[in-house]
């Protein structure tokens, strides 16, 4: 069996962390890796865990069966374009650029691109990732699975309808960073009562840490986890009156619809 050939277009920090990702899995055993980006020196940083330079995007492409778009939304129009030459109805084109679609891509590269889309989130540096994967019709099943493995090497993935990635952007891309601002408010709290930072990062991340493996280890469903954690006339009923009082929910509605408009304004 030929070992598949992987392209990254891009190594910055999540297409550098995805290429380590693989190269550490048992999936990488078989899969040969390669990559480009006008700064050659973060190619060279990545020569130990295998990664093959290439000279440019059409090299790249010519050479690989997957094709990573790991660049910014706001410049992957010049990079499609320049590696559109190559592009051939048996390479499948992955892209990890929030907003933007399959359509977008066929339109400047072949009318039966395949092409999958990623919405990853930051943690995949650390192996935690939670990316969220979408294809269009012209992948195949098995191609497909190559991709998701290559997530599933850094941290879980979900497959989610092609029409609702921008929707996902708010619950996993954008979200370590809502999730950061919730965590500095008890930080800062603990600040002010004289509590060190960095004792108090130390306990709310591991009380983030357990309240997520309760989520999806307990059984247990959200409401009830909350109940379980919330005796009568106690602390717990104390805060949660304020954050109701607050509408906490309603702010985080509100805040997912803002990030999925702007997603939508991003949208090629």
């Amino acid at each position: 069996m030929n070992n598949i050939k992987i392209g990254f277009i891009g190594a910055g920090n999540m297409g550098a962390a995805i290429m380590k990702g693989i190269s550490k899995s048992e999936a990488g055993k078989n899969i040969e890796l390669y990559a480009f980006d006008p700064d050659s020196a973060k190619i060279e940083s990545l020569a130990e865990y295998g990664v093959n330079p290439c000279k440019n995007e059409v090299e790249l492409t010519e050479k690989c069966g997957y094709i990573f778009l790991a660049v910014k939304p706001q410049i992957i129009e010049g990079v499609i374009e320049t590696a559109a030459p190559a592009v051939t109805s048996d390479k499948v084109i992955v892209s990890i650029a929030a907003g933007i679609t399959d359509e977008f891509i066929a339109s400047k590269t072949i009318p039966e691109a395949k092409v999958i889309l990623v919405m990853p989130n930051t943690p995949l540096l650390l192996g935690e990732g939670a990316s969220a994967l979408s294809k269009n019709e012209n992948v195949t099943d098995e191609e497909f699975e190559v991709i998701l493995n290559v997530f599933r090497a850094c941290g879980k993935a979900a497959v989610v309808p092609k029409d609702k990635m921008k929707e996902i952007i708010a619950i996993n891309g954008s979200s370590p960073a809502f999730i950061y601002l919730f965590a500095k408010g008890f930080v800062d709290y603990a600040n002010s009562v004289g509590i060190s930072a960095d004792s108090a990062l130390e306990l709310f991340s591991q009380s983030l840490i357990g309240s997520a493996k309760m989520l999806t280890e307990s059984g247990y469903t959200i409401d009830e986890l909350i109940k379980m954690v919330s005796s009568p006339g106690g602390t717990t009923l104390a805060g949660l009156d304020k954050l109701y009082e607050g509408k906490l929910e309603d702010t985080v509605k509100n805040c997912c619809e803002s990030c999925t408009k702007r997603a939508y304004e991003l949208s090629k």
